[in-house]
């Protein structure tokens, strides 16, 4: 089922298409960092497998490329803490310590 996923760089996402319906994970990408947003799979296309799929996809594309992962989205974000081995590619961000305003004048 995973050699059905094509990247469509144009608009930003991996796209699976079955039965004329397309299930889709979007992204952003901010120099190294793939910020990966939506995760959208059709009701006719669920309980398949699809949505883990084109997570998994995305995250080894990110790999190979060498970016870092933002899980925007709730089911990424779930899918790592659930499937072991993707943590290394997740964006780590320092805590901000700073209880003032950013700037002032």
């Amino acid at each position: 089922m995973g050699e059905n996923i094509r990247h469509n760089e144009e608009t930003c996402r991996f796209e699976y298409e079955s039965e004329g319906v397309i299930a889709y994970i979007e992204y952003d990408l901010f120099e190294k960092v793939m910020d990966l947003t939506h995760t959208i799979v059709p009701k006719s296309l669920e309980g398949r497998g699809i949505g883990g799929m084109l997570v998994k996809h995305a995250l080894e594309y990110a790999r190979e490329c060498g970016y870092k992962i933002k899980p925007t989205c709730w089911f990424v974000d779930k899918f790592i803490k659930k499937i072991h081995g993707y943590e290394d590619l997740v964006m780590v961000v320092p805590e901000d310590n700073h209880n003032g305003p950013v700037c002032e004048i």
